[in-house]
């Protein structure tokens, strides 16, 4: 497919060691270095068309969902949009494509069992509307704000791409394909930081509700590696992870979240 995801369902691969070339981590730290900033808020969609209905989706039964999707995806793209301009950089904001079943997307076709994806090939992420649901039943992570983490974590592998640490990373992972699954699972774990970033602006302008980060986190605990693979009936086996594991990406929304600043995502680092 290309692109990042909520790691749903696990694709198997090796690992990998070794650290990351100085390329990559000097391209995070030049973009990442300026902090995040206040967001609009959640109270709106604004004059940015948020989503895109595929063809199978009928709005008219999903009227609050599409409105709340819509919300986040334009809080979000606001976000990263003055941090761009803060930096001097061109942004160009991330659509939403909401599907059921199936999709046709830049990357190729996806199903609902793909999960929600980013597909860097056409700049858009994708959502099946049925996600949510399985992310509360299946996963366990109920509540508005833990839909609003995927969507905002989606929108960060599109930051990702932005600034070229996604090309970066794939361009890696095709010269040393050993090293496959750990730098995917660092593409992961900053996108799930920059949602934190983008948790701690709405933080700041007051709309958030109690609790509402302990959904994010959980959430993120929810779809690690480890937690699907167990949930599966599977071994637990760190060699094949590609997002982390659930200690790892709460701990880097948190990190996100408690910081504000793109900066602290470098998880390339080390």
């Amino acid at each position: 497919m290309g692109g990042g995801g909520m790691g749903i369902p696990i694709p198997a691969g090796v690992g990998g060691g070794g650290a990351i070339v100085i390329v990559l981590i000097f391209l995070a730290i030049q973009f990442f270095g300026g902090g995040g900033s206040l967001a609009s808020g959640l109270n709106g969609v604004g004059g940015q068309q948020a989503v895109d209905p595929g063809a199978s989706v009928d709005l008219t039964n999903n009227g609050d969902m599409v409105e709340f999707i819509g919300a986040v995806q334009t809080d979000a793209n606001d976000l990263w949009q003055e941090t761009f301009q803060r930096s001097g950089k061109p942004f160009e904001r991330a659509p939403v494509v909401l599907f059921t079943g199936s999709t046709v997307s830049g990357c190729g076709q996806a199903s609902s069992a793909t999960g929600p994806f980013y597909c860097p090939a056409d700049q858009k992420v994708y959502l099946d509307t049925d996600f949510f649901q399985e992310l509360r039943d299946r996963f366990g992570a109920p509540g508005d704000f833990a839909q609003a983490y995927v969507i905002a974590h989606e929108i960060g592998h599109h930051v990702q791409n932005q600034t070229g640490i996604e090309a970066q990373v794939r361009q890696l992972q095709q010269q040393d394909p050993s090293r496959e699954n750990e730098l995917s699972i660092k593409l992961e774990l900053q996108a799930d930081c920059l949602a934190g970033v983008w948790a701690q602006s709405v933080y700041k302008a007051g709309d958030l509700d109690p609790g509402d980060i302990e959904e994010g986190l959980k959430a993120a605990q929810a779809v690690g590696d480890d937690r699907i693979q167990a949930g599966a009936g599977m071994a637990v086996n760190p060699e094949t992870w590609t997002h982390g594991s659930a200690a790892q990406r709460s701990q880097w929304f948190n990190t996100g979240f408690t910081s504000g600043d793109p900066a602290a995502c470098d998880t390339f680092a080390g």
